[in-house]
């Protein structure tokens, strides 16, 4: 194992190349897979696969953002499996499969036969190319587990929006699916009646239904299947891991070199009818796909890039794998899930106890929990990624009317309140809403120990929309109705319960009075939590639209630690209820406290010495203590903890991560990691100055490409303790 692991590192690492282009190194396997949990990554636009030789068959699981099914679950489209006779993956001796990021496509070569696969990243289309150096009869097979309604077990309940309060009899729907003599066309189809429905009733939210987002409420998706070169062969049975299928064959009519396949896929709220027509009119062309689509991975490439050799080569060849996984949903409509995005495979490779079909993944497939979707995506500012950013920015702006509408009714006044475990149709996840609500309790308060009043991380995706006006210019004027109407959420809210309290809406010195409150899901019952106001004070400062409200946030609450200064998590809290460590907030995301900003003492003081923050020390999952080590310049431990971060994972592609705290591969662990890599290198002070290499260990080579803010590209290389500043 050790021999392979070094040969993949030797494989893809790419002598330092000063300005002008890069192209990163090719990730080389030299034999076939175990099963799904050794699949290689594949995509563009906003289209996965798990790509994956085993047992001489070429199997890939194809996905595309968005495809939520009626109980909120993120399906997969289904499972492809390649055959060739005679085949020349079995045994051989000059098997590889080659993951090209230059291009974004995945090759597999063996015995004189090449095939190419995939995504077109500006249509929803995927090609599976075979050249054989000898004629070859080939066998592709359409893999289905829901080829009949399938029961939804308490135990796998986790995937889709019920979670514990799974109703009885509840299925998973069938997929129609319908082969012809070359092709076959396979959609879901949701229907009107959804979650989204049971969710709105729970919620006292019937009077407004009307003014709620509803997007799988009659949701059609799936794809077609074109080649003239197959012809259907009939159907199948057989068990993949722990999951019985069903196969439709299709077979080349006599044995043939070359072979072109193309898989069309869409999604919408159409008939059915008109969904047919729109894939059928979609025209393949291969060579175009890939030529355009080469041109966009080279592109992307050339925006930023961290690549080193020695003992930091591991890690920036997991940041570049784990960047080409985020690239792959560059353009979806919906966000890059948290909890494995588009490369999930078979839960029962993650843990033997999880016996359910491929579609399977912790923490639902619709519900967008916020403090984990925010990770996501802080690091694209900084890898200049902006375009990327919109998948999640759109989402939020398409949940606005839905937030406003159920403050409103709620509590009669205005702003958008987004609730921490959110649901795609803006909504509290209704498991997470509380299944035991005592008929006296606040509405619009989730009644959840973990969740209570947990409201302020719509602010990260507010600044982040700002910064990525400050960092590329982006043009957010549509976006503005968002962070006004989340900023004023709190202003209204806060007045109206200090209204409901007593005479005063503010405090003796005219400050809001933020109780209850929460810091995180940890600190609960909180009254002024530091890490709600630095995320108001920032957010106010940058807009730069409010400076009434601004003068009434109050100070960040400190307190003293064995005689040193401290960011305390708030004034007062009732509990400590998780394991997160919400005082640190004031240094990342908030940048008040740490290098080039105030307070940098203050900053360490905490990392250093708070006890819960030196308890909950960690590099697992979401944990930040990467990216606040290189915040506050603490170089050794940043170094150790983003060597722990971006260490391969446990499965063969390296940047497919254990579950963590969510589910495998995990995509909090890679996003943090790549954030506090990126921090490592490159830091601003308050006035915009550059720190270079601010907690970057001198006997670590490396050489970068990374965004700053007022549109600066800036690349610079450090060899041997030197630096070369190549541009800023």
């Amino acid at each position: 194992m050790k021999r392979s692991i070094i040969l993949c590192l030797l494989l893809f690492v790419v002598s330092f190349a000063f300005a002008g282009d890069y192209v990163p190194g090719d990730y080389v396997w030299t034999s076939p897979s175990a099963n799904s949990s050794g699949s290689m990554p594949c995509g563009g636009g906003d289209i996965g696969m798990n790509v994956w030789v085993e047992h001489g068959d070429v199997l890939f699981y194809l996905s595309r953002s968005g495809m939520f099914d009626e109980n909120n679950t993120l399906l997969k489209a289904g499972r492809f499996r390649l055959r060739l006779s005679p085949n020349p993956f079995l045994r051989a001796t000059d098997f590889k499969q080659i993951l090209h990021l230059k291009d974004g496509s995945v090759e597999i070569k063996a015995g004189g036969t090449t095939i190419s696969l995939w995504a077109d990243v500006y249509s929803p289309m995927v090609y599976v190319e075979i050249k054989n150096a000898k004629r070859e009869t080939v066998s592709l097979s359409y893999e289905s587990w829901r080829y009949k309604d399938r029961l939804i077990t308490k135990a796998e309940a986790q995937q889709c929006s019920y979670k514990w309060l799974l109703p009885k009899n509840c299925y998973t729907q069938h997929d129609s699916i319908m082969p012809n003599h070359s092709s076959i066309t396979f959609f879901h189809d949701n229907g009107q009646n959804t979650v989204f429905d049971y969710t709105v009733h729970r919620e006292s939210l019937d009077t407004v239904k009307s003014l709620l987002y509803n997007p799988i409420g009659g949701l059609v998706f799936g794809g077609k299947l074109l080649t003239s070169d197959l012809q259907y062969a009939g159907t199948s049975k057989g068990v993949y891991a722990s999951t019985d299928c069903q196969a439709w064959n299709y077979q080349s009519r006599h044995p043939i070199k070359n072979i072109v396949v193309a898989i069309a896929m869409h999604s919408g709220q159409e008939p059915v009818a008109t969904w047919q027509h729109s894939v059928d009119s979609m025209k393949p062309d291969a060579a175009k796909s890939r030529e355009r689509s080469a041109r966009w991975w080279h592109d992307y490439w050339q925006r930023s890039f961290i690549e080193s050799d020695g003992e930091a080569a591991e890690i920036a060849r997991n940041y570049t794998l784990f960047r080409y996984m985020l690239g792959c949903n560059a353009y979806g409509k919906w966000p890059t899930k948290f909890n494995g995005g588009l490369f999930t495979f078979d839960p029962v490779y993650v843990d033997s106890a999880y016996r359910f079909t491929p579609d399977y993944r912790n923490w639902g497939g619709g519900t967008m929990t916020a403090q984990n979707q925010r990770l996501v995506y802080w690091p694209m500012l900084k890898s200049g990624d902006y375009d990327m950013m919109q998948s999640e920015f759109g989402t939020y702006l398409r949940l606005l009317p839905s937030a406003v509408a159920r403050t409103k009714a709620y509590w009669g006044h205005d702003g958008a309140c987004f609730a921490e475990q959110i649901e795609n149709f803006g909504l509290p996840n209704p498991a997470e809403y509380g299944s035991k609500r005592p008929v006296w309790f606040d509405n619009g308060v989730e009644y959840n120990t973990w969740l209570e009043y947990t409201w302020d991380t719509v602010l990260e995706f507010c600044q982040m929309i700002l910064d990525a006006h400050n960092y590329g210019g982006i043009d957010i004027t549509k976006y503005e109705p968002l962070i006004n109407e989340s900023v004023h959420f709190f202003d209204a809210h806060y007045r109206y319960l200090a209204q409901h309290r007593g005479i005063k809406e503010l405090d003796g010195n005219g400050k809001f009075i933020l109780y209850p409150a929460s810091g995180c899901e940890t600190y609960k019952m909180a009254y002024n939590p530091s890490s709600t106001i630095a995320a108001l004070k920032t957010v106010l400062r940058t807009w730069g639209k409010d400076s009434l409200m601004l003068s009434h946030i109050p100070d960040i609450p400190l307190r003293v630690i064995k005689g040193d200064t401290c960011i305390a998590p708030a004034v007062t809290w009732e509990r400590i209820q998780n394991v997160e460590t919400p005082q640190l907030y004031p240094v990342f995301p908030w940048r008040i406290y740490g290098l080039g900003h105030s307070g940098l003492n203050i900053g360490r003081n905490t990392y250093l010495k708070d006890p819960v923050a030196v308890n909950n020390n960690s590099y697992v999952g979401w944990k930040q203590y990467n990216i606040w080590a290189a915040c506050l310049g603490l170089t050794d431990e940043a170094a150790r903890l983003t060597k722990q971060k971006l260490h391969s994972g446990p499965y063969r592609f390296p940047a497919f991560w254990e579950k963590g705290y969510d589910w495998a591969p995990d995509h909090n662990r890679g996003s943090s990691a790549m954030i506090g890599l990126q921090e490592m290198l490159l830091q601003e002070s308050d006035d915009g100055h550059l720190l270079f290499f601010p907690a970057w260990p001198k006997t670590w080579n490396v050489h970068f490409r990374l965004h700053a803010s007022n549109n600066r590209v800036v690349e610079a290389v450090m060899r041997d303790g030197q630096i070369n500043i190549i541009r800023r």
